[in-house]
């Protein structure tokens, strides 16, 4: 028996059938909401359609969509319409990553890439973490993320009024941190109401890619100042 194998068979001890095929509803659902979210930012990239629907507009289409999203309730009829909800959110939540795309691409086209890769791999080992874990455990640590996504929030409005660079460093740090620990909350927390009777598998998904395309997006931020830096003391010496 390989590797691959042995990891297969652990998962099924490890998970409840039920559970394993919930889970494979909500994979394949995210991976079509990172789909649509690519195509949102290939739009960006490579249309003018930025210059009508972005910024503010479009983070109100994002913000009508997620609303309507959890105004809807699954009962096991509505899940195109839900489906639909979801994917015009992530194809606007990967349309806002447009400009922050193009320009870590001018800074260096190498980051989108080393950023996409870096951000599956990370998700992936937070996710065998949770399901190998302790859920019970992970779930208790619940508020200290909560806490610390309004201590993100009062750094943010701080920084408005200081402008401070250290500051912004430190938020995007604590931000990047609090979202890998979400993908082992989230993911112990599918796991926990799939086993109480939830079979609602696109409100689940989207709890993954909202953790997903933050990720992502603080991965891109991190990089492309990295870059930044680094020419700076290039072009010092």
């Amino acid at each position: 028996m390989n590797a691959f194998d042995t990891f297969m068979s652990s998962l099924d001890r490890r998970l409840e059938p039920q559970v394993q095929t919930h889970l494979k509803k909500v994979y394949s659902t995210l991976a079509i909401s990172v789909l649509s979210a690519s195509i949102g930012g290939y739009v960006h990239l490579y249309t003018s359609l930025s210059n009508v629907i972005g910024g503010f507009l479009n983070f109100i289409f994002m913000t009508g969509l997620l609303i309507a999203l959890y105004s809807t309730p699954d009962n096991g009829k509505n899940q195109p319409l839900r489906l639909n909800y979801l994917l015009g959110f992530s194809f606007f939540s990967g349309f806002g990553l447009g400009s922050l795309i193009e320009h870590s691409l001018y800074i260096n086209p190498s980051i989108l890439p080393t950023a996409f890769m870096a951000t599956a791999l990370i998700f992936a080992c937070f996710t065998i973490s949770a399901i190998y874990g302790d859920r019970r455990k992970t779930l208790f640590y619940g508020g200290i993320l909560f806490s610390g996504l309004s201590l993100l929030t009062y750094m943010s409005l701080i920084n408005l009024f200081f402008r401070s660079q250290l500051m912004f460093k430190a938020y995007v740090y604590i931000a990047f941190a609090i979202m890998c620990a979400f993908v082992i909350y989230d993911t112990a927390f599918i796991i926990e109401k799939r086993l109480r009777g939830d079979t609602d598998y696109i409100g689940h998904s989207i709890l993954l890619f909202m953790d997903l395309i933050s990720i992502f997006r603080h991965l891109l931020i991190l990089l492309t100042e990295k870059e930044r830096n680094d020419r700076r003391k290039r072009n010092r010496n």
